[in-house]
């Protein structure tokens, strides 16, 4: 494959991304502007300047480009998890979670507009509660698998490994309100760990 081979195939995988990340900007700020309920595939397509049939092919529905692609489980360090262990469970398990999420290749401000607009939304935030309900077992099996390596036993470590999850979710959520919703001046890393300073306080109860 020569170079001229090459060139047109990045060229294109350019102008692709590039598209897409005008028609999701679009998308947002209109929803920002209008609310989600006001705002038509037209709409959004007339402002970005591309055909429906581009956008079905991007994103498949108006719901479609403001929740954006969902994380893949596939893309958590689960192995990581599993066998880079600190004292603290839950907040390892949340740093792989908030890997996927705040990958620094995103738009950082996009991310923010879509999580506003997600968590003003009734209808997306159900969306996306949905989705993480869906997710739960994967990562409670995950839990599990970092149980039996620690070689812990007893009839109540799924119940335990199902708590880690929903703890861990908590803290997801806590991060992410701070960092878009309220626009924390610490960084994620440093907001996860305060997150998980206050479950431990909690627990302790001081």
């Amino acid at each position: 494959m020569t170079d001229n081979d090459v060139q047109p195939s990045g060229l294109r995988a350019r102008k692709r991304a590039a598209t897409r990340a005008t028609i999701e900007q679009t998308a947002i700020r209109l929803v920002r502007e209008h609310g989600y309920e006001n705002v038509t595939v037209e709409m959004v397509c007339d402002e970005s300047m591309v055909s429906q049939r581009t956008f079905f092919n991007y994103f498949g529905s108006k719901e479609g480009v403001i929740l954006g692609p969902p994380p893949s489980l596939e893309d958590l360090d689960g192995d990581r998890f599993v066998t880079e262990r600190s004292d603290d469970i839950v907040h390892d398990l949340v740093r792989i979670m908030a890997s996927v999420l705040l990958d620094e290749s995103i738009d950082a401000e996009l991310l923010r507009e879509r999580f506003l607009v997600i968590t003003t939304t009734p209808e997306l935030l159900g969306r996306q509660m949905e989705w993480m309900s869906s997710q739960e077992a994967e990562l409670v099996n995950l839990v599990l698998r970092r149980f039996s390596v620690e070689g812990r036993t007893g009839d109540d470590l799924a119940d335990e490994a199902a708590m880690v999850v929903a703890l861990a979710f908590t803290i997801l959520r806590y991060t992410l309100q701070k960092l878009f919703a309220e626009s924390s001046p610490m960084p994620a890393e440093e907001t996860l760990a305060h997150a998980s300073a206050l479950i431990r306080r909690i627990a302790n109860g001081h």
